[in-house]
């Protein structure tokens, strides 16, 4: 499997250096951890609260900078198959939101960043917390492994 990933950096913080092989390593250690196989193509977009704001507004209806944005690829099954990339979708990350949540539950801003990216890429696959507690206890628990894959604490243990 291999992943091509476009970033936008609109919004930068001295205390969240971003470095695009971090940013591959845990979306391809996310998407090998469930089992995909196939070459994907993923976007990433660091915005502040403006950006986030509008967008969770126009498209989730709340009125609110949110920490991470995920819009999945809509392109048919029939035509993923024949493509050599299959396009998982973008991701729009609040780094102001994200700073302040890693404030909030005594993190590091990489850890909860990090958190935050696997979070919408499980999102992206297909992987819902909204539906029903059952989706988001599965959800849930693949966040915790994959996290400790990487190196990183339980997220959700208070601290």
């Amino acid at each position: 499997m291999k992943l091509s990933l476009s970033i936008q950096q609109a919004f930068e913080a001295p205390e969240l250096v971003l470095k695009r092989v971090y940013l591959k390593k845990v979306i391809e250690t996310t998407l090998r951890y469930i089992d995909t196989q196939s070459d994907c193509e993923m976007g990433i977009a660091c915005v502040n609260h403006d950006e986030s704001h509008k967008l969770n507004l126009q498209y989730r209806d709340k009125d609110k900078p949110t920490n991470v944005l995920s819009f999945p690829s809509d392109l048919p099954d029939e035509m993923a198959q024949i493509l050599d990339t299959f396009p998982l979708g973008d991701l729009v990350i609040c780094i102001p939101v994200v700073l302040q949540e890693a404030i909030e539950q005594n993190k590091t801003p990489i850890e909860h960043f990090t958190h935050m990216l696997v979070h919408g890429t499980l999102h992206l696959m297909g992987y819902d917390h909204e539906t029903s507690e059952q989706d988001a206890e599965e959800m849930e628990a693949l966040e915790i492994q994959i996290l400790a894959k990487l190196g990183f604490e339980n997220p959700y243990l208070e601290q």
